[in-house]
């Protein structure tokens, strides 16, 4: 079961730093970071923050294909909750869509933000999450269309974020969520919780372990979230607080098949790491971690 299991491990640029956050750290170049992925045995990726890879498909999937790898999905930031931002939303959907079809991705990736500048959370009127809940589902249709699962990216951040906020989506839409088990963290969200009462609705995990203290920063305010990254909230995996090993094992005896990203935001700021140091090492750490798993 360990060799099906770790078949099924992809990565993502965010582990190197690359990040759709305004005002993020430094970005390492895609021929570094692809590189560094296909040293630790990866197959596939992420794509990264919007022009960090090129969008024209076949440039794209012959960047990767240089590196062994391919495409397996992207984080898309879109303003869901806003009927009069509805038509640029599904506009921004469907070239995603397009993009992520072309290149033979598996799952599209949404995260329901505050605005396109990422403007701090506020509350939301029922008829705000209505209309969320429909975009959803058109986008399920878009996607189903394509060939592409949607899968809700709750984040820090943005309008899905805590755990009364996952339980609104799942409860409300047909959509498959990412298991995102750092911002579950954050979010107050328990995986182990999660995994046994919505089996069937998790589509894709993100694998991030946790410092709760950090975390606890965070969601008070005394940390931005690019201070808390900096400050080791996402470590490599086994490093943190959370129950891991139990979250993986349970997933898989409940006939979970999708796929599994090391996701462990890095934010790059001073002195750049030379090739092969820095975050790549990171990543190595979270692989050692899960090969030595016995799932």
């Amino acid at each position: 079961m360990f060799e099906s299991f770790f078949s099924r491990v992809a990565t993502a640029p965010i582990s190197w730093g690359v990040c759709e956050v305004p005002g993020w750290g430094h970005q390492l170049s895609p021929e570094r970071v692809l590189s560094e992925m296909h040293s630790l045995g990866f197959t596939k990726t992420e794509l990264g923050s919007a022009g960090w890879l090129p969008s024209a498909p076949d440039e794209l999937t012959e960047l990767l294909a240089a590196n062994e790898l391919s495409l397996l999905a992207a984080f898309i930031p879109l303003v869901l909750h806003d009927p009069a931002q509805r038509e640029q939303a599904l506009q921004q959907a469907a070239e995603a869509a397009d993009l992520l079809a072309t290149a033979g991705a598996v799952y599209f990736n949404t995260a329901p933000v505050t605005s396109a500048g990422w403007e701090p959370r506020r509350d939301y009127s029922e008829a705000e999450w209505s209309h969320l809940y429909e975009m959803l589902g058109l986008i399920d249709d878009m996607c189903e269309a394509k060939g592409l699962t949607q899968v809700v990216h709750e984040h820090y951040g943005c309008v899905v974020e805590t755990a009364e906020e996952i339980r609104r989506v799942l409860d409300n839409t047909n959509t498959s969520l990412v298991l995102d088990t750092g911002h579950f963290a954050v979010g107050g969200e328990d995986s182990l919780e999660i995994i046994a009462k919505y089996p069937d609705r998790i589509g894709l995990v993100h694998l991030k372990d946790t410092k709760l203290e950090v975390a606890e920063q965070l969601v008070n305010g005394e940390l931005s979230l690019m201070e808390a990254v900096q400050a080791g909230l996402f470590p490599s995996l086994g490093k943190g607080d959370l129950p891991l090993a139990d979250i993986v094992r349970q997933l898989e005896k409940t006939g979970f098949a999708g796929w599994y990203v090391i996701e462990q935001d890095c934010a790059i700021a001073g002195i750049i790491p030379p090739p092969s140091e820095g975050p790549v090492n990171d990543v190595a750490d979270s692989v050692t971690f899960l090969r030595a798993l016995e799932v």
